[in-house]
């Protein structure tokens, strides 16, 4: 089993909205609504690929429990923390004339010392049961910095792969635990070794391999379109993407780790693993709705993308 992990866990609603624009009032004729949070979007995407996975976090309040109905329905399973107040909503309206995507992510609930306990020991029975967990997204409020780096610790203590997937001040200190994957972008990956945001490419190799030699054994830095640039067990790689005319881009990294994730426990080889990545999140992009893919353009879209060695 694989078991992910989203701590800030949201509702997701996506409006299509043609030419949105601001001071104007609109009536959506095209919504979804989903459960989301970059954890439970890897979730689903795990399951598409057939692998037995489940979905663990925070929830809380009303929107908690639609989380979970949400879940259910679509038949992954679920093991929770319930929290007191109201689980987050976050709001994707697209514009697919103007090709824009404007996003709304509320706070979420604030958890306290011993909901972070009661994490602490969820996330520990999990990883015994689990092969890789997945930790994914931003810290609710009341969590420290440091929180990631903790659970890394219990994961791996606990004999599952931890893989980490987030930003900021949580990546910062996430790293210092060596998780065995981490997926930043090209404006995090300079900050992680010292260096400025949008690092160049020039600065993104040296990055991952300073990364790779703290103890990080997969390094997988996501560049859009322009594909990625990754560093597996000491070798460096580039990979490039087929043009497509993405609908949502929402949810492609998070489709991509899923990807990553299933590839390791597969055992498929660093090229394979990379190019299984890469076709889940750009077969996301090709849907309304972040996390979903279609297995049909997975398996279209690895025979389109190329890994090239490139130290």
């Amino acid at each position: 089993m694989i078991t992910t992990v989203t701590l800030n866990a949201a509702i997701d609603k996506t409006y299509i909205v043609p030419g949105f624009a601001l001071d104007k009032l609109y009536r959506v004729e095209q919504m979804t609504a989903t459960a989301g949070g970059k954890g439970i979007n890897v979730a689903r995407v795990i399951r598409a690929l057939g692998e037995e996975v489940t979905a663990s976090g925070f929830t809380a309040g009303f929107h908690g429990q639609m989380i979970l109905h949400k879940l259910g329905e679509e038949g992954i399973p679920a093991d929770f923390v319930h929290v007191e107040g109201e689980s987050r909503v976050c709001l994707n309206i697209l514009d697919p004339g103007r090709g824009t995507q404007t996003e709304l992510l509320e706070q979420g609930p604030a958890v306290t010392p011993a909901d972070l306990d009661a994490m602490r020991d969820k996330v520990a029975a999990l990883a015994a049961q689990s092969t890789h967990i997945v930790f994914s997204g931003s810290l609710p409020q009341g969590c420290p910095p440091a929180l990631y780096a903790e659970l890394v610790e219990i994961a791996r203590r606990a004999g599952a792969i931890p893989i980490l997937d987030t930003s900021g001040a949580a990546l910062e200190e996430g790293v210092k635990s060596s998780p065995a994957l981490i997926k930043p972008n090209e404006h995090e990956i300079g900050k992680l070794t010292g260096g400025g945001a949008d690092a160049s490419e020039d600065e993104v190799l040296p990055a991952i391999r300073r990364l790779m030699a703290s103890g990080i054994e997969r390094v997988v830095v996501s560049l859009g379109a322009r594909g990625a640039l990754a560093g597996v067990r000491g070798a460096l790689y580039r990979v490039t993407l087929p043009p497509v005319e993405a609908i949502n881009p929402v949810g492609s990294g998070d489709s991509m780790v899923a990807g990553l994730v299933v590839a390791d426990k597969r055992g498929l080889s660093a090229e394979d693993g990379l190019i299984l990545g890469a076709a889940c999140g750009t077969a996301n992009s090709l849907m309304p709705s972040a996390g979903q893919v279609r297995l049909d353009d997975v398996e279209s879209l690895r025979t389109q993308i190329h890994v090239e060695r490139i130290g």
